[in-house]
């Protein structure tokens, strides 16, 4: 809960008092390496920060190929909001990569915690907004960029699941083959 606790006085002015009331609100969930925190067919039903690990989260297509759709290290959230704001069984699966720990709140119990704390609801909203316009922009680089260009932005904005994610998910994050991914690797070896 340290890691927490340092993310949220990093990005909004809380009270012992209200830091307290939200881990007595929260759980802890520990997961071993392929381990899965969400799995297609289930509700998210919670918010959850990482506080430890690399996971990914991925979809699988009707040939049965996975497609990672985006990865989450220390210090970031994880789920599914579609999932979350719906109350619909999701399409997606949340796998861990490493050994992972994870802090979850049940959504009422954080909609209970936003009501109380009005800077952890500025802090979700704005998290919220992020998360949107980072969408958003994957979304119109994957559709205008070469395969270069998508690793080398890759590699620049999140250095970290670059040296961390295995490189067959990491050429399914980008849209492109292992054999792609590994000559363009050669490519930037050699600059």
């Amino acid at each position: 809960m340290d890691v927490f606790r340092n993310y949220i006085n990093e990005k909004v002015a809380v009270s012992e008092t209200e830091l307290d009331r939200i881990k007595t609100l929260s759980s802890a969930v520990t997961l071993r390496r392929k381990e899965h925190l969400l799995k297609e067919g289930e509700t998210w039903k919670y918010r959850a920060f990482v506080n430890k690990g690399l996971l990914r989260t991925y979809r699988t297509d009707e040939n049965g190929q996975e497609h990672t759709i985006s990865f989450a290290v220390e210090n970031w959230w994880v789920g599914d909001g579609e999932s979350y704001i719906s109350e619909k069984p999701t399409v997606y699966n949340i796998e861990a990569l490493d050994p992972s720990e994870i802090i979850c709140w049940k959504k009422q119990d954080f909609n209970m915690l936003m009501d109380e704390i009005p800077a952890l609801k500025e802090m979700s909203e704005l998290l919220m907004s992020r998360s949107l316009i980072a969408s958003q922009n994957r979304i119109f680089l994957s559709n205008s960029q070469t395969a270069e260009d998508k690793y080398n932005n890759f590699i620049s904005a999140f250095p970290e699941f670059a040296k961390r994610a295995p490189l067959h998910l990491v050429a399914s994050y980008l849209g492109v083959t292992r054999e792609t991914l590994s000559r363009i690797r050669r490519q930037f070896a050699q600059k």
